[in-house]
């Protein structure tokens, strides 16, 4: 009797606990869209406030970068016609800086999209194989690079503290031919494309064969003039390759927007890049890019010898600021922020110039990296290779 009593209170006990779990399984689900309400009210209401504080932000963002397009645009007149530019030019303010709540993510959305992860080394490497069956020759040590950029330098007139001075300034003294701009040991993923001692992009590369390929398939001509056998093939071999480069880079119209197109979204402008760790074409890449500023000054009236500080500048901003930058008397180097001289999304990109405020504070600055970078092995092997 005892066993079957206790028999039949085990199932009591089974199904009084089955009973309670349904009610709160019941409790939960009906809980949930309550949850899920005042989550969306939640959202709803941090999204109001940050969609009214950004919307203020990029009124007064919208009106501050558009003054430094027509400021710019009123220099480069004044330039065209040789007028001096004033203090007036220059926007004289400093950047709007968002400081509203960030922007909510909605729970009942999908995830945030990620963006595309920037292309490495391998990735430029298989496109030059695939659309070009080209394969850079890799140099045995990166001093043999420093001895090969120092030459292709020295040829085409620029300076050996011009060249450390923006490697210094670039990798931090220490950067390698392979360097791209972000990744090391421990962090795989690139912050960019830029690659080398200057840290070319890759849309610097596209632009660079798409104006100036001519000069280095002439370089490349003149080196078989004294190789022999299997140098002169490989060679010969390069040329080939880098004439279909060139081909692809001037299929595009010759304006900055399209080669940056090819560079990031065309198999064939990514396999271009790939070119500036070739022993014999990267230091022509590198080197053509800092000559370019060179003679865009040179074509400005400004003959003066660039400092490395003022040839970075040209690199860091583009020819155009860059010139502006450098023929600027300090008392406007003074008061004129570094804004004037970006893009609204480059600005906001680039540390630099945000910390350094104006004109002189971005040359000192770059002077002082410069001047550190020196003291590095790397920076003092490149010395030496002059």
């Amino acid at each position: 009797m005892a066993e079957s009593t206790s028999r039949g209170y085990e199932p009591h006990m089974q199904r009084h606990r089955l009973r309670i779990a349904v009610i709160a399984v019941a409790a939960l689900l009906a809980a949930a869209p309550a949850c899920a309400q005042d989550a969306l009210a939640d959202y709803q209401a941090k999204l109001a406030q940050y969609t009214q504080a950004r919307q203020d932000y990029d009124a007064q963002a919208d009106t501050y970068w558009n003054a430094v397009v027509e400021k710019r645009r009123t220099r480069n007149a004044k330039r065209r016609d040789h007028l001096p530019t004033l203090l007036a030019d220059y926007v004289l303010t400093q950047p709007p800086i968002y400081s509203g709540p960030p922007r909510p993510i909605n729970p009942a959305g999908p995830p945030p999209e990620e963006r595309p992860p920037i292309p490495l080394i391998a990735d430029f490497l298989k496109a030059a194989s695939e659309q070009y069956g080209f394969v850079p020759q890799r140099p045995a040590s990166d001093l043999d690079f420093k001895r090969a950029y120092a030459q292709a330098a020295s040829a085409a007139g620029l300076t050996r503290d011009q060249i450390v001075g923006v490697f210094a300034f670039e990798t931090g003294g220490n950067g390698t031919y392979d360097m791209q701009a972000g990744v090391s040991a421990t962090r795989p993923h690139a912050i960019s494309p830029a690659i080398g001692y200057n840290q070319l992009l890759s849309t610097n590369s596209v632009s660079i064969l798409a104006e100036s390929g001519p000069r280095l398939l002439t370089a490349l001509r003149q080196k078989t003039k004294t190789a022999n056998g299997d140098a002169r093939v490989a060679l010969e071999r390069k040329i080939e390759a880098l004439k279909r480069m060139i081909a692809f880079s001037r299929s595009v119209p010759n304006h900055w927007n399209d080669h940056d197109r090819l560079a990031k979204t065309t198999a064939g402008g990514l396999g271009i890049h790939a070119a500036i760790l070739d022993i014999d074409i990267g230091p022509l890449l590198q080197v053509q890019k800092l000559l370019n500023s060179v003679l865009f000054a040179r074509a400005k009236g400004y003959s003066a010898p660039l400092s490395a500080a003022e040839l970075e500048l040209m690199n860091l901003t583009g020819d155009g600021n860059g010139i502006d930058m450098v023929t600027m008397p300090q008392t406007l180097r003074e008061r004129v922020p570094t804004a004037n001289f970006f893009q609204q999304s480059g600005y906001e990109r680039n540390p630099v110039a945000r910390r350094t405020a104006t004109v002189a504070g971005l040359i000192a600055d770059m002077e002082g990296k410069m001047a550190r970078g020196a003291q590095s092995p790397g920076a003092k092997d490149l010395a030496a290779a002059f």
